[in-house]
């Protein structure tokens, strides 16, 4: 297996449990995360969810590096539209001078929650000073390229660490492709969200054709368990909307309750609620790593996000470790 591993983390509050436990257990999974040799653990970013407990990657990032030695960790992601880049370049440069060469900054475009908190955390912001998505990124991407100076008058992200944190674009489209490729960003495709093997064959030969040598990584939903039978069992009440409002951005949520909710919240009209087949990939060690392998074979993937969308410890833990563990077995 020529392929690395990484983890994605959304801290999920299981039943009965507050956000202090939720997050110590992302800190006990990074730590295992470590030890079974994945080579990332990034952290999600989402708003205004009693289900999720993390709205802010920069804390839980710094949280889970001074308590961890060699795992690269790292944002999955940061959710530019809501942010001044200029203070995003500082966080990741201050984050990058604490754990040299160890700190990742992935960047998405989608809101990380519904229209209600998306307005809150843009309060008082002019939209149109802001500018685009692709304008904001590469601003982001400038403060992050600034060199020393000794002249006072030039503005700098600081501290200027000795090793920047390497940079990822999370997207599943050709425009967020040729984005990534136009800055030298690596691109993450987020087939956890859109599977589609179509969409991800043009999108990746985009990204590569485009890129001076970068490597596109790829985002999975996997649920590994020691029998077909009990991953079945495991992902059978996952579910997945897919809501779709003309003149307005589609997003996927959990329930069909948080799809109504976007609805309601963004005042739209105009909308199609659609329920889908989550992305994902499941059965024994062997079964899901056989499937992984086809997928960097086919399409030239170097790397992998896991991405394990159980909130019960014990399941999700034992379907990290043992994809790890078949994975060096078979090394």
């Amino acid at each position: 297996m020529s392929y690395q591993l990484s983890v994605l983390d959304k801290s999920p509050v299981a039943a009965g449990e507050n956000a202090t436990q939720a997050l110590a257990r992302s800190l006990k999974l990074a730590q295992r995360a470590e030890s079974w040799g994945y080579k990332r653990f990034w952290v999600a970013e989402h708003h205004n969810s009693e289900q999720l407990a993390s709205p802010s990657p920069e804390l839980l990032i710094a949280w889970i590096a001074a308590q961890t030695r060699t795992i690269r960790v790292g944002s999955g992601g940061v959710m530019l539209q809501h942010y001044s880049p200029y203070k995003v370049a500082e966080n990741f440069n201050l984050l990058s001078s604490l754990a040299p060469d160890r700190i990742d900054l992935g960047v998405g475009k989608a809101p990380g929650g519904l229209p209600l908190s998306t307005r809150a955390l843009q309060l008082g912001v002019n939209l149109a000073e802001k500018g685009s998505f692709a304008e904001q990124l590469a601003l982001l991407d400038s403060w992050l390229n600034a060199s020393p100076s000794a002249d006072e008058e030039t503005l700098r992200a600081t501290p200027q660490p000795p090793h920047p944190a390497s940079r990822f674009l999370l997207g599943a489209s050709e425009a967020s492709a040729g984005l990534a490729a136009e800055l030298g960003w690596q691109l993450v495709f987020a087939a956890h969200h859109n599977g589609d093997p179509q969409l991800m064959a043009r999108v990746l030969q985009h990204y590569h054709a485009r890129s001076r040598g970068g490597r596109a990584l790829v985002a999975v939903q996997v649920v590994v368990a020691d029998s077909p039978a009990e991953a079945e069992l495991l992902t059978d009440a996952l579910r997945l909307y897919h809501v779709s409002v003309k003149n307005g951005p589609a997003v996927n949520v959990a329930s069909l309750e948080q799809a109504e909710r976007y609805v309601r919240q963004g005042g739209y009209a105009d909308y199609v609620i659609e329920p889908r087949t989550p992305s994902l990939l499941k059965g024994t060690a062997a079964q899901v790593h056989a499937q992984l392998e086809s997928m960097h074979h086919r399409y030239g993937i170097d790397e992998f996000i896991i991405d394990t969308p159980l909130a019960d410890e014990a399941a999700r833990f034992k379907s990290l470790e043992l994809l790890a563990t078949a994975r060096l077995v078979a090394a």
